[in-house]
């Protein structure tokens, strides 16, 4: 099976969980996830099966979407509901107008540091076991975008945002940092993700669902090729002796869709039979595409049957 499945995790399960459940289901070994996601939270998380986990990098590097549930007047030590309470507060004084002020300076680039109950390593070791031994080290902030955070509904004590943001942004972290801008405390009380690149939480599927379908023989309903996760990235069309140059790791000419191209930018490459062929990136100093990923590995190799095809350009 090559191609990736769009799940819709469930609470109580760490994305890990549900790699080894695709696995079992599925019987693929060769299985990976696009973006953890908290055993707290539930929504869209992708597994790429097969040939199609070698697009992990690129999905790591989508837009995702949240719906946060947050909860004012308390602080814990993972930042969440499910977390040791160390402070509260009374934030009755609280109002919206207060919060959408606060959330302002939230938008756009800043700065977060990783909670200690997080998957960030120290030393080799990750954060979230020195924290349950009692152990809390230094974390360095690291940048984040929110490029989107609204109230989309206000109920003091609690209040929902959505968010728009891109990869390694910890919304428990965004949730205690909104707290303590507001001099109250808050914690991550629920989360929702909604969206993944192109995958939503509209065609998201259950394990459930997806064992049902495999136990019919149906599984490739739900399959999307390895290339449906990439449109965020320019297409571009190769003739036969550039598809052969790729496939021998040789840099290429292409003319790509975008004005201008940015140095290190990656492209999705198709031959003129429409099969996609792999991952290109653009080396600007000698203006070439460089091959990235090639999933096509032979240049002889055109018949579509042996290759996942698509619509989508």
């Amino acid at each position: 099976m090559d191609g990736i499945l769009n799940i819709n995790k469930p609470q109580g399960l760490t994305s890990f969980d549900i790699v080894a459940r695709v696995k079992r289901i599925t019987g693929e070994r060769h299985t990976g996830h696009a973006g953890t996601l908290d055993p707290l939270a539930t929504g869209v998380l992708p597994i790429c099966l097969g040939k199609a986990t070698r697009v992990i990098e690129y999905l790591f590097n989508e837009t995702k979407t949240y719906r946060a549930e947050i909860k004012l007047g308390v602080a814990t030590d993972s930042y969440d509901s499910t977390g040791k309470v160390i402070k509260t507060a009374d934030s009755s004084n609280v109002t919206r107008e207060n919060l959408e002020a606060v959330l302002a300076a939230f938008r756009g680039s800043i700065m977060q540091t990783p909670p200690m109950f997080s998957a960030v390593k120290r030393q080799g070791v990750p954060l979230y076991k020195l924290a349950r031994s009692g152990i809390e080290v230094e974390r360095k902030s690291r940048p984040a975008q929110i490029d989107k955070l609204i109230i989309i509904n206000w109920q003091s004590p609690f209040f929902s945002v959505e968010v728009v943001c891109g990869k390694g942004t910890y919304i428990r972290s965004l949730a205690q940092d909104i707290g303590q801008a507001l001099g109250c405390g808050a914690v991550m009380n629920n989360l929702v993700r909604t969206r993944v690149g192109p995958f939503g939480l509209d065609e998201a599927i259950t394990l459930e669902q997806l064992e049902q379908m495999v136990g019919s023989g149906y599984s490739d309903r739900y399959l999307y090729p390895p290339d449906y996760a990439l449109q965020s990235f320019d297409a571009m069309v190769v003739n036969h002796e550039q598809q052969c140059l790729l496939a021998h790791g040789s840099p290429i000419i292409l003319e790509a869709n975008s004005s201008e191209i940015k140095p290190g930018a990656f492209g999705r490459v198709y031959n003129q039979e429409g099969v996609f062929v792999g991952m290109v990136e653009y080396d600007a100093a000698n203006q070439r595409w460089q091959p990235h990923k090639v999933f096509l590995q032979s240049c002889c190799q055109q018949q579509a049957s042996e290759q996942p095809q698509t619509e989508y350009s």
